[in-house]
């Protein structure tokens, strides 16, 4: 069982050990800690500690003269690690990578939600199924008239 496995099964022991609770991941690495589940070692903590970075390079935003938020900084994955580059100073190259890389990403996330809302869908075949639309350039075009995407990190 690998470590991700792990954690997925003690997460699953915590809801049966307390039923009717939704839990937060907090709840859950609280409860790991206290009954000596996961204890760090100085790699977990380098590991969370990459993790923070990288949360807060996601969520720097700056806004240009023509009044855009935008992401300053962007990340190319490859097998020797993440490296992140502010748009500024990035080589196109960087650049171009981070943003395929994260079309491939959405594009991911969305083959994951409707294999998601299809297999809701054939386990409650007794109600109205849910139906999501895949067609973004009218949300796109309606949150930048907006600013609604300000918002959005």
């Amino acid at each position: 069982m690998n470590y991700k496995q792990q954690l997925q099964r003690y997460f699953h022991e915590y809801e049966k050990d307390h039923p009717g609770k939704t839990p937060t991941t907090t709840d859950v690495a609280a409860w790991m800690i206290k009954t000596k589940r996961w204890e760090p070692k100085s790699s977990d903590l380098i590991s969370r500690c990459s993790e923070d970075i990288s949360t807060a390079l996601r969520e720097e935003y700056r806004t240009d003269p023509m009044g855009r938020r935008y992401r300053v900084n962007h990340a190319v994955r490859s097998q020797q690690g993440t490296f992140w580059a502010a748009m500024e100073v990035a080589t196109r190259s960087h650049m171009e990578k981070a943003f395929s890389q994260r079309r491939k990403q959405i594009v991911g996330d969305c083959v994951q939600l409707k294999t998601d809302v299809d297999v809701y869908n054939d386990k409650n075949t007794e109600e109205r199924p849910i139906q999501v639309v895949f067609d973004f350039t009218d949300d796109v075009k309606e949150a930048q008239a907006s600013g609604a995407h300000a918002d959005v990190a």
